[in-house]
């Protein structure tokens, strides 16, 4: 094993490039928790518990650190639930220490590696293997029973164990106007009959045709870090690929290069070649001006979009490339650190928020899609028939988590740079071919990250 230096400086390096297509931003923003680069099992192996401190009134004191402290919606919320908890509480009270989202990775990670972290942290769903194959968090004794009531998006799992529930997620979706679908004779396509390849392709090239925009779809080509992994890879999947072998975990052969990934690979690099879409677009106004027909993005812009185009606007779901319509999924979720001396209080915060009056309750807040159907019933956005119902529909039918692989950063960063050199004109079967030499490097380099 390299040295502690060496793998703390790894693991920072890491964070800081990470970019987490997460709910409560406007678009996907800096904010993913860190990963090491090799299974740390001395410091977890010698972590001191993280001290439990006597409060006020002889109750226990729980650390809690969150992202949240640039988000006023959130931390309100959280704010609010932890003032609740702490009420009712005669043995534990849960302290806030939330970090602004550019620099809460940096904390967390040198935390982990001195084993210092306070028992509840909030970590972002991609990274949780990481943090559970280094040995930072422990296994949450969630029964079968309330884990079968949390959808998909909302668990953070690693080798079949739980180890990170979250209360929010977000959906991808095409946004559209109503208007222009039917001046131009397009089918609004519907959650059971999405658009297909065919009738998607046939589409782009009547909008294309009409000379009435500047580019048909707006896919956000120009955002980088984790948006790449979240939004494009859900395309891939749908047309037969992935990003690693989800047998094996060992490989990204012949799934991220094959037949069915150089498919994805050639069509998304029509887009822009054709001219569908922009590569390098300066913003995100496209759509909202009237100069782009479609948006593919995430939920999180359902206010601004039904703010500005009123009952015009659509919320389609993804298209069907062969393989059904795909859709990223998981967001910030709670788990409980290693080193926490007082692992049955820390559980019994993750329970409270988990109950359907706060799932609600920050979805209320904060426009987020709620993880279980009874916290969305108590929503007016996301109940039967609320005007946001679709979104959480799209994120129980359509959703495949990332690969939940403490090599999920590499596979994501890889990715990433594949599909640049794919969007900006180079051999897509080359770029393929790299990412998997990468991958596999990486994943020979940490011994198969446990499997």
């Amino acid at each position: 094993m390299r040295s502690r230096t060496l793998s703390l400086v790894s693991l920072l390096l890491i964070a800081a490039v990470l970019l987490a297509a997460c709910g409560g931003a406007a678009e996907p923003a800096a904010a993913p928790a860190p990963a090491a680069t090799e299974a740390p099992a001395e410091a977890a192996a010698t972590a001191a518990p993280a001290e439990a401190a006597p409060a006020a009134g002889g109750k226990t004191t729980l650390g809690l650190w969150t992202h949240s402290a640039g988000n006023e919606n959130e931390m309100n919320v959280i704010t609010q639930m932890v003032d609740s908890f702490n009420a009712m509480q005669d043995q534990y009270a849960v302290s806030i220490e939330a970090f602004p989202q550019a620099s809460y990775n940096d904390s967390v990670a040198a935390a982990s590696v001195a084993g210092s972290l306070p028992c509840i942290i909030d970590l972002d769903q991609p990274t949780v293997p990481n943090f559970a194959w280094s040995g930072y968090v422990q296994e949450l004794p969630i029964s079968e029973e309330m884990l079968a009531k949390i959808s998909t998006g909302g668990v953070g799992m690693y080798q079949d164990k739980v180890y990170s529930l979250g209360q929010f997620d977000v959906a991808l979706v095409n946004y559209a106007r109503k208007s222009v679908l039917e001046k131009h004779g397009i089918r609004i396509p519907t959650l059971d009959e999405p658009w297909t390849l065919d009738e998607f392709n046939t589409i782009l090239q009547t909008l294309k045709d009409s000379g009435e925009f500047d580019y048909v779809i707006d896919v956000n080509a120009a955002w980088t870090g984790e948006w790449w992994s979240y939004a494009y890879s859900p395309l891939l999947q749908s047309f037969g690929g992935d990003l690693i072998d989800r047998a094996s975990f060992t490989s990204a052969e012949g799934v991220l290069n094959g037949e069915e990934a150089l498919a994805w690979g050639e069509w998304f690099q029509n887009l822009f070649a054709e001219g569908y879409a922009n590569p390098q677009p300066a913003d995100d106004q496209c759509f909202y001006q009237g100069n782009c027909a479609l948006w593919y993005t995430g939920s999180w812009s359902a206010n601004d979009v039904v703010k500005d185009l009123g009952d015009d606007a659509l919320f389609l779901p993804t298209v069907d490339f062969g393989n059904g319509p795909t859709i990223g999924g998981g967001s910030w979720q709670w788990g409980i650190s290693a080193n926490c001396e007082d692992p049955d209080g820390a559980w019994q915060f993750i329970e409270y928020v988990m109950q359907p009056e706060n799932v609600a309750l920050m979805s209320e807040k904060t426009g987020l899609v709620p993880t279980t159907a009874e916290g969305a019933a108590l929503t007016e956005n996301y109940k039967e028939g609320g005007p946001y119902r679709v979104f959480y529909e799209m994120a129980n039918r359509f959703t495949k988590m990332r690969p939940a692989t403490p090599g999920y950063l590499r596979l994501s960063s890889e990715f990433e740079q594949a599909g640049l050199k794919i969007r900006d004109g180079g051999n897509v079967q080359d770029a393929l071919d790299d990412a998997v030499d990468a991958i596999d490097q990486d994943i020979a380099d940490n011994n198969n990250y446990g499997f």
